[in-house]
């Protein structure tokens, strides 16, 4: 019989808002970051905001990744699960294996005004039923099981189904 397997993304925005410990770490050592690597982008010092070296500034759009150096530690906390996606027995079940970090917006003069995103992308999963506005998953193995362990979540704003294959 073929299954759906499907990729979830979940995009985390991080900003001054952000009350929990591991996102402030997080938002205070990339605008670190970023004030630091955007030197080079900006030796003049003509401009304060990620949005404007994105447009004068030949490269720029480097700053993703040369920042995104800062928080792979950070990342590596998580030990491979998706933070704040729980399933709806309230536990965290998500494993990621890849991420997209994105800069949103940044002033080097001030920290209130950086805002970044990091993109999670799971693990491949067999998406089963859809009941109410929750997915019946269950991790992706290439062998076949009597017995399949399956978690239930709700959809929420900033997850969706990135990719989807049938497989059989």
């Amino acid at each position: 019989m073929p299954k759906k397997v499907i990729t979830l993304c979940y995009r985390k925005i991080i900003d001054n808002t952000n009350i929990k410990p591991w996102d402030k770490f997080v938002h205070e050592d990339s605008f670190a970051e970023f004030k630091m690597q955007s030197q080079f982008y900006n030796q003049e010092q003509k401009y304060t905001t990620f949005a404007e070296l994105l447009l004068n500034v030949t490269d720029a759009e480097k700053l993703h990744f040369l920042v995104s150096a800062s928080i792979t530690g950070y990342l590596q906390q998580l030990k491979g699960i998706i933070p704040d996606v729980l399933d709806n027995l309230g536990r965290r079940f998500l494993a990621f294996e890849n991420f997209r970090f994105e800069l949103i917006n940044s002033d080097i003069n001030d920290i209130d005004r950086h805002k970044i995103a990091i993109n999670f992308f799971s693990k491949p999963l067999v998406w089963h039923d859809t009941i109410d506005n929750q997915l019946l998953v269950s991790q992706f193995t290439e062998t076949v099981e009597e017995e399949t362990f399956t978690n239930l979540f709700p959809m929420q704003p900033f997850v969706s189904i990135y990719s989807i294959k049938i497989v059989e």
